[in-house]
């Protein structure tokens, strides 16, 4: 499970609150979960994201960025390969402003966020849940994609609002709870 660090407005990132949020509540006895900072950077998240395929061989990664247009959790259904314009903390891009040389254009989670959507969203927590299917052009779809394209679309993406706009740390966290343990079953 990764979240990503301060980028731009968002001095405190949402994503990675939720992410603390999820570990400090725990999933059920059979997941062994691991928690990771993602830097909003191309380059970290080149190395690191084969890397943690590596070193862990998960059966699921599951990615959580923050955008300020959220007002629901969002539920990321594909990532994209090109279009990567925007400077990352390091004021770096992508030369070729793709995640993978070659790739395609598009990857879609083997996970069906649909059923992911109206079953957690039928469990009645006080967090709206929705589907996308576009995670913006920057770190958030540079990694989902990175991500998909190395685990051949074991990987997830779950946008979150910014913190309080309108939920609460504790109430992304039960979200994002919800979420995964459903999309492990």
């Amino acid at each position: 499970l990764a979240g990503f660090g301060p980028f731009g407005e968002h001095a405190v990132n949402a994503s990675w609150i939720a992410v603390q949020e999820l570990e400090k509540l725990g999933l059920r006895d059979d997941v062994d979960l691991h928690v990771y900072e993602v830097p909003v950077e191309y380059q970290t998240v080149q190395r690191l994201i084969p890397a943690l395929w590596k070193k862990h061989s998960p059966q699921l990664v599951v990615h959580v960025g923050v955008s300020g247009m959220a007002t629901t959790v969002t539920l990321e259904k594909c990532g994209h390969n090109v279009g990567y314009k925007g400077l990352d903390n390091c004021r770096f891009c992508p030369g070729s402003q793709c995640c993978v040389e070659g790739g395609p254009e598009c990857i879609d989670s083997i996970i069906d966020m649909d059923t992911v959507c109206k079953r957690v969203s039928a469990l009645g927590l006080d967090v709206a849940v929705t589907i996308s299917k576009d995670a913006g052009r920057y770190l958030c779809d540079f990694t989902y994609y990175t991500s998909l394209y190395q685990s051949r679309g074991r990987s997830a993406f779950v946008h979150v609002p910014p913190l309080g706009k309108p939920y609460s740390a504790e109430q992304l966290g039960r979200a994002l709870q919800a979420i995964i343990e459903e999309m492990l079953d």
